[in-house]
């Protein structure tokens, strides 16, 4: 049992945190960079303790400073959100160390998940199916052979990326010549691991992915899936749930493999087991991301169940017992962004006017309010628009209210809510029929 938790984040996953932190009686700690002195989670926090300047390598990133805020604050766990240190086993296990409670899987098995080639033979044990690919890291005599053997398109995935790094689609063997040393460099740069992995490219697949809570009693409950294709760069734009693509005894069976693919792991905390969905509706296993993830608040409308309150309750040892977990109505978010809607350019600056949606269905999780001055220096989100509909078609038509509705205007401050619009307006989102293309093919 814990009492106080410090939020090592910043921004709306931050402000999600501390308020199911207050429902639940627990008091916060928000820790923040000089440039998020002004931030909303500071605001709500019952500390904050400033962490360095805004470079997150010198602030967010930055373990010695938040362990020193750990200490100095007497919390007793850490919350650590998505992105930033949130699946650096590294970090979780200095915070077990320390006494306090990581709030998410044990350090041993976040490395697990972490490592791609380790995820798979896991999936693989318990039935999970796979992208034609390689098992181990390859080197590239290896990795030649095994492309001309499955066939081009392949995809070159770093062994530890994530978040849509460290990935390259190869097209011909030329290619491969030139970018796996490339990609090998950059891997191990940005993770400090160059080792690859190499698999058939799955064309104009849907990103489909299934949310899960486990318990540290055994307890492992699948919420259902998201659907996350519309997105550039595999960065996700826009989510949902359910997928339309997917049958009710399609979500069956994937959830039974899921759920023990995260008992073999012995995975406790909240997480997401993702896939790509070909276009014979078969699914390959990608990866597992062992954290909160940006779009939960779409399984939140579906389900009603709140997931980050179960982390904490989890992470405080007590007993999950949910009812028959079922999907009701349609819920669809929307990343609204500090970015040029056409060139998806960042744009921060001072918002001078907000007015934000409301009514029936109608969800907005921010850390930004009227006065306040988006940072250059990190994520461009500044806001997740969520709707609700008892029908699909229900909360298609209160998202387009919803965003009319969405004012956010400032000096050299531009959001991405024109671009959500265009996509509602596309007749192939509106049938269901987008894959991982789609934004790409929209912009031609």
């Amino acid at each position: 049992m814990f009492k106080k938790v410090l939020i090592a984040n910043r921004g709306e996953i931050a402000v999600r945190a501390i308020r199911a932190c207050r429902e639940l009686g627990l008091k916060t700690v928000a820790v923040y960079s000089e440039a998020d002195k002004n931030s909303l989670h500071v605001e709500l926090a019952d500390e904050a303790i400033c962490i360095g300047p805004p470079d997150p390598a010198r602030s967010y990133l930055d373990i010695p400073k938040i362990m020193a805020a750990l200490e100095v604050s007497k919390a007793d766990a850490v919350y650590p959100g998505y992105g930033f240190l949130s699946e650096n086993p590294k970090f979780a296990e200095i915070v077990e160390r320390s006494g306090a409670k990581f709030i998410g899987p044990r350090s041993e098995v976040l490395a697990k998940i972490g490592d791609k080639v380790v995820a798979k033979k896991v999936a693989k044990k318990v039935g999970l199916p796979l992208v034609p690919g390689s098992d181990e890291p390859l080197e590239f005599d290896q990795a030649l052979r095994l492309a001309s053997r499955i066939g081009y398109p392949v995809v070159i995935k770093a062994a530890s990326g994530g978040g849509g790094r460290g990935i390259r689609i190869i097209h011909n063997e030329k290619e491969l010549r030139e970018k796996f040393p490339i990609a090998r460099k950059e891997a191990q740069s940005a993770f400090g691991d160059g080792r690859l992995y190499l698999e058939k490219y799955v064309l104009n697949p849907k990103h489909i992915e299934f949310q899960v809570v486990a318990d540290e009693h055994g307890n492992v409950y699948v919420l259902g899936e998201r659907e996350c294709s519309i997105q550039r760069r595999h960065q996700k734009l826009i989510e949902e749930a359910p997928s339309v693509a997917v049958s009710p005894e399609k979500r069956e069976e994937i959830s039974q493999k899921v759920a023990l693919f995260c008992k073999e792991l012995g995975y406790t905390s909240a997480g997401t087991v993702e896939f790509l969905m070909d276009e014979e509706g078969n699914f390959y296993f990608m990866e597992m991301n062992g954290r909160i993830q940006v779009e939960h608040p779409v399984t939140e409308m579906v389900t009603g169940i709140d997931i980050v309150k179960l982390q904490l309750l989890i992470a405080m040892g007590e007993e999950i017992k949910l009812p028959k977990v079922e999907m009701r109505g349609y819920a669809i978010e929307f990343r609204i962004n500090a970015e040029d809607p056409d060139t998806f350019m960042p744009s921060p600056g001072l918002i001078e006017r907000l007015r934000l949606p409301g009514g029936p269905g109608v969800r907005i999780d921010t850390h930004v309010y009227q006065g306040y001055a988006i940072p250059p220096y990190y994520d461009s989100l500044i806001a997740k628009l969520v709707v609700w509909g008892q029908t699909r078609q229900e909360a298609l038509a209160r998202a387009r209210r919803a965003l009319d509705e969405l004012k956010i205007e400032g000096k050299n401050l531009k959001v991405n809510t024109d671009f959500h619009r265009r996509v509602l307006l596309h007749k192939e989102f509106i049938e269901g029929r987008h894959d991982i293309t789609f934004v790409e093919r929209m912009l031609v």
